[in-house]
């Protein structure tokens, strides 16, 4: 009878005093209820998901090693699947909450859920067009990333605005640090993209894109599967950062702070945390575009035989960066909360410590996964082409003219 009582109250409504709407009879119980029940359902079915994938893919190497790559094929398309069923039961129960306590974000939710859209449908676009042809991918192409670069900007003008007509009693000179650092950021990010990925001739190609999506999707979901979830923003998920941090390490940096910068703008929309438009910007898109990091060590050739070292390395650089765009944002949130400036350091540390936990367990889960032969040769076909030398051209050369 409980599940009926609490769907009864979900539905029951009274008018407002004022005559304008109506409000629910009891309010967060329902959704409140169906998420915390329905993320327990959700942690334990991951885990069962995941342990039957062990077990099939130990049976697979054991009895035909050959076939494993068609089995993690498989493998990645049922993880897509869950993840897709996981996000679109938790996102409809964020929205239902935001009607239950009167307030829907216009100005954060639609946006959002435009760019997800973008992100989806320009992955299918840029598949199907590239079964046309070279040209028809270059034009797909073209057309998805402008389509989703026009829906982030668009998502980054509603949110200043938003942030705008909150009054959050920040001084100009904490308004000017708070762009100083995000500017700062941005630049650090920019250099990485650059200078480590500069080997990257490639830009965007259709595996790129598609694996962006599907990344992006699976730590989306896995993010709402949370160990324990802090008062004023940010939880300790199951290695929810892991797909990302895979992707940065296969398609290298630049590939990987872009799709960090979108899944961030996405985080927004499921814990909105805003109080200052440089507040969001390096709580959110700046502070998960620092995963894209996690590929800085990928092409190091000294550590080749050390992929666990690799990818272990990268997501310690990644996660540090992460922590200090949430502390920067951190310290002038708290110092208005709470009117300490002095005091909000080191309560934005302490709060924001949470990282550590997050990434032990990324780090934990991805060094199992790079102990993989397997996986590791799968994952670096896609690695960004390197220039080979004069001395190596000739070389080969001169090894063809012998044969």
């Amino acid at each position: 009878m409980l599940q009926f009582s609490l769907l009864s109250a979900y539905t029951g409504t009274i008018p407002n005093a004022d005559g304008d709407g109506e409000s629910f009879l009891y309010p967060d119980v329902w959704t409140s209820f169906a998420k915390s029940g329905l993320s327990s359902v959700f942690l334990w079915c991951f885990v069962a998901f995941v342990a039957v994938l062990l077990v099939v893919g130990a049976f697979v190497i054991w009895k035909k090693r050959e076939s494993m790559k068609s089995y993690l094929s498989v493998a990645v398309a049922l993880a897509v699947g869950f993840a897709l069923a996981v996000i679109i039961t938790m996102f409809s129960l964020e929205i239902m909450e935001m009607r239950e306590e009167g307030v829907i974000y216009d100005l954060v939710l639609y946006p959002a859920v435009v760019l997800g859209a973008c992100v989806i449908l320009s992955a299918a676009a840029s598949y199907i067009s590239y079964l046309f042809g070279e040209k028809a991918f270059r034009i797909g192409k073209i057309v998805s990333l402008s389509v989703t670069g026009a829906a982030l900007i668009a998502m980054l003008v509603c949110l200043g605005v938003y942030g705008a007509r909150q009054d959050s009693g920040i001084t100009s000179l904490d308004n000017a640090l708070l762009y100083v650092s995000a500017a700062l950021l941005c630049g650090l990010l920019a250099f990485f993209a650059f200078f480590f990925g500069r080997k990257d001739k490639r830009g965007f190609d259709s595996r790129s894109i598609s694996y962006a999506a599907v990344c992006i999707a699976m730590s989306f979901a896995l993010s709402y599967i949370r160990i324990f979830r802090l008062p004023q923003g940010g939880s300790v998920t199951i290695a929810s950062l892991l797909p990302l941090m895979i992707y940065a390490y296969m398609f290298g940096v630049k590939k990987g702070i872009f799709a960090g910068m979108i899944y961030g703008v996405l985080q927004a929309v499921q814990d909105p945390w805003l109080i200052h438009p440089a507040q969001f910007l390096l709580d959110y898109p700046i502070a998960f575009a620092c995963i894209g990091a996690a590929g800085l060590f990928a092409n190091v050739k000294k550590l080749d035989k050390l992929p666990q070292i690799q990818f272990a390395l990268g997501a310690i650089v990644a996660s540090a960066m992460r922590f200090v765009s949430h502390v920067l944002s951190g310290v002038f949130a708290f110092a208005d909360l709470t009117g300490d400036p002095a005091g909000a350091w080191a309560y934005s540390l302490g709060y924001n410590s949470f990282v550590f936990v997050d990434i032990a367990i990324v780090v934990a889960v991805g060094i199992i996964v790079f102990s993989s032969p397997t996986i590791v040769k799968m994952v670096r076909r896609f690695r960004p082409a390197e220039k080979k030398t004069a001395e190596e051209t000739q070389n080969e050369g001169t090894m063809s003219e012998e044969k």
